[in-house]
């Protein structure tokens, strides 16, 4: 990156958009990590346990709807401020009262998800600061708060061998509320944001084909993304007879590896150009699923080949970003929604039907399989919109970015 990207928005602004995104990520995720101690001691099915991981995951897609129009009418400083105190009060309510019952965990995972919605904050909040030839790195560093699920894979097994996992909830507080005066005293409202949008408005993006191109797209890659961090550690356990902790150190490897690469794929996407890169994302991803799917008998080589794809999935969720605020610049906000929202729809459907398939099969192929033939879906998409987005939004003629 040069001297020209860190002088052409808000730096304080960036850093407290991915701090803020990075510990939300990190509680967000926090039931994907404990999920093999959890069912153990609630007596969970395999099925049980994947729509636990999941349902943090749908609700913060629903919720980042909300938040997108709470960004767009208060501001997005405002929002994310509402929303990590709401996220506080939920884990203090499970620390201290505990989480006694298969509804209660699923309950706990509806609060999360307000930390999901984190997302529809994060990357307005810092987009708004910046001009369309460093969208790209911009979004990417931002987006990089996905490396909270790291911590989360790391940490939380180890705290909740030793403490208990309730109390894993507690320890949590702490950085957040951290994280929560931090973000209060850096992060700036940018100047001449658009006006509030109102329902119509959504509704007006989602009459727009490329919307929906942009929503499937994210689907895949941070759907992708976020549905095999929550599902990696029970299938490492499941699989391959991974303690938790160990399974954690796995999943953590893969995650580590995904989040890394969102700012890298934003910036290959803006050298390179968002449709060159995200295809060749889609296809690394999808080959790698489908070889692990083939019953590897090594646990290190299915490691191997789900950090490949992670890294592919990782990339492609910052090539995807740098592609919507070229299409949407004014609509960046209500499109931020809808595009995670779906993601975040992709990451339920990828962690529960994985658990799902698991227990009326008694095997994950059939589900890492379909994944991969959804990238591959994925991929032939991109290649039937390229050439009208190159030659229409993406001219050289419209815009200093690389499409």
């Amino acid at each position: 990156m040069n001297n020209n990207f860190w002088k052409a928005g808000h730096i304080p602004t960036l850093f407290a958009a991915f701090l803020y995104f990075d510990l939300s990520f990190m509680v967000w995720y926090l039931l994907g990590p404990l999920a093999v101690q959890i069912a153990a001691d609630l007596q969970l099915t395999t099925e049980q346990r994947g729509l636990m991981v999941a349902t943090p995951i749908l609700a913060g897609a629903v919720l980042r709807l909300l938040m997108g129009v709470l960004a767009d009418r208060l501001s997005p400083k405002t929002a994310g401020i509402i929303g990590q105190v709401i996220v506080i009060a939920a884990l203090l309510a499970a620390w201290q009262l505990g989480i006694h019952s298969y509804a209660q965990a699923l309950g706990l995972g509806v609060c999360l998800g307000m930390a999901g919605a984190s997302f529809a904050v994060a990357l307005p909040l810092a987009s708004q600061w910046y001009p369309a030839e460093h969208q790209g790195k911009a979004l990417g560093i931002a987006g990089a708060g996905n490396s909270g699920t790291v911590l989360a894979a790391l940490a939380a097994p180890l705290l909740a061998a030793a403490f208990g996992w309730t109390n894993v909830f507690g320890l949590a507080l702490i950085p957040l509320v951290l994280t929560l005066a931090i973000f209060s005293l850096l992060a700036r409202n940018a100047p001449g944001r658009s006006p509030a949008k109102s329902v119509a408005d959504y509704l007006k993006a989602l009459k727009d084909r490329d919307s929906w191109w942009f929503m499937f797209f994210y689907s895949v890659t941070f759907g992708g993304f976020i549905g095999l961090a929550s599902a990696l550690p029970g299938y490492f356990h499941d699989q391959y007879g991974l303690s938790p902790v160990t399974a954690g150190y796995y999943t953590a490897a893969c995650v580590f590896g995904g989040s890394l690469m969102r700012p890298l794929g934003g910036a290959l996407a803006d050298r390179f150009g968002g449709i060159r890169t995200l295809s060749g994302m889609y296809a690394l991803a999808a080959i790698c699923i489908g070889a692990v799917g083939f019953h590897l008998a090594s646990s290190m080589a299915a490691l191997a080949l789900f950090v490949s794809a992670m890294l592919g999935l990782g990339a492609g969720n910052g090539a995807v970003f740098q592609l919507v605020p070229q299409r949407f610049a004014k609509e960046i906000g209500v499109m931020t929604g809808l595009v995670g929202m779906a993601g975040g729809i992709g990451g339920f459907l990828l962690a529960a039907g994985l658990g799902a398939i698991k227990q009326g099969t008694g095997d994950y192929q059939l589900g890492l399989w379909l994944f991969a033939v959804l990238g591959v879906v994925a991929w032939f998409g991109l290649q039937s919109v390229k050439r009208r987005w190159r030659t229409t939004w993406g001219s050289v003629t419209l815009t200093a970015a690389r499409v």
